[in-house]
């Protein structure tokens, strides 16, 4: 059985263990890094007015309690280190390199079955599509999040906490692996998935990929595997840079022109990623800046504003398309090709 204890790990920087001494068993590492589903409420029921990132990743272990002991902690040793604790709304190039470090040390640990990263919604996608790029690990990098404070009548925060850990344990055992979400009762693959709605439980979706899994009475009914053969991680040292580069993201819509663009050209922007409407169309005020912007050597990408989707080839834009992601994922696909191109 897994009991929680305030073991230290003989590690310089490393978590606290809940486990009992003896021999080796899997373990699961979780990473806190703050978000809504540490986040505490000044009036009992209010789901809105919470203020994130108040409770600290042992205090969340701490209350699934008895779950762990029936459920999927059952033989596997849980321990937790604290990242961050931030709103994700404020996440930082500093805590996504240090975000990336932290897991990509534990899963190289060859008795850690997976990783577990607790986080914020707002910016979910973009953290999950990094450490996807950067790390493509073959165990799972599973992370999850709350649309409830901890403190919430009805909290999201647990369930989704343990269905986290229960894909990080049984993950490797059926073939499925690499950067993931757990979140209402599902699994997405981190490369795919998106929020969708900004208060419903099941807030997430992956467009026209659908869920890797279910989770159900603590076990995972597979629907198809992850992460895809032949991936290839870029690697920590692309995140390496002091200073990142400059990634911005505008919008095409009615009455759009060039003039953003243009400051953005003059204050130094390195990418550009335009939000598009339709099939990956540009309004042509919009797109002439953007032409300029190319020429002159500005990366760019194009993605689809609405979020689901992808964009089909055929058009005369000129201008490459991010596919399926969405324009926050392109962002960080721009900022990666620039940051392996200076690495």
């Amino acid at each position: 059985m897994t009991t929680q204890t305030t073991r230290k790990k003989r590690t310089p920087g490393g978590p606290q263990a809940a486990g009992s001494a003896g021999a080796v068993r899997p373990q699961v590492v979780l990473l806190g890094t703050g978000g809504t589903i540490a986040g505490t409420s000044p009036r009992v029921g209010d789901d809105v007015g919470y203020t994130a990132a108040q409770r600290g990743i042992g205090t969340l272990l701490g209350t699934l309690g008895p779950a762990l002991q029936a459920g999927p902690g059952r033989g596997v040793d849980l321990q937790s280190e604290q990242v961050a604790q931030i709103d994700s709304k404020d996440m930082s190039h500093a805590v996504w390199r240090r975000l990336a470090e932290r897991a990509a040390w534990h899963l190289g640990r060859p008795e850690v079955a997976g990783v577990v990263v607790t986080h914020g919604t707002d910016t979910l996608e973009e953290t999950a599509y990094l450490l996807h790029r950067v790390l493509a690990p073959a165990k799972p990098l599973v992370l999850t999040a709350a649309m409830r404070p901890a403190d919430a009548l009805l909290a999201d925060g647990p369930q989704n906490l343990l269905d986290a850990i229960t894909a990080a344990a049984q993950g490797p055992g059926q073939g499925l692996g690499g950067v993931m979400l757990a979140l209402a009762g599902r699994l997405w693959a981190g490369a795919q998935a998106r929020k969708v709605h900004p208060y419903r439980l099941d807030a997430f979706d992956a467009g026209d990929a659908g869920a890797l899994a279910h989770v159900e009475q603590g076990r995972l009914r597979l629907l198809r595997t992850w992460p895809p053969a032949g991936l290839e991680p870029l690697g920590l040292q692309v995140l390496a840079a002091d200073i990142w580069p400059e990634v911005q993201i505008v919008t095409s819509h009615a009455g759009a022109d060039g003039r953003l663009v243009d400051l953005l050209l003059d204050s130094g922007v390195q990418g550009l990623v335009v939000a598009c409407t339709g099939n990956g169309s540009i309004h042509h005020d919009l797109l002439a800046a953007l032409l300029r912007a190319q020429r002159q050597g500005v990366m760019l990408l194009r993605a689809l504003r609405q979020g689901s989707g992808c964009i089909v080839a055929g058009d005369a834009v000129g201008l490459p398309d991010a596919g399926s992601l969405t324009p926050a994922q392109a962002r960080v696909e721009l900022l990666l090709r620039l940051l392996a191109r200076q690495a």
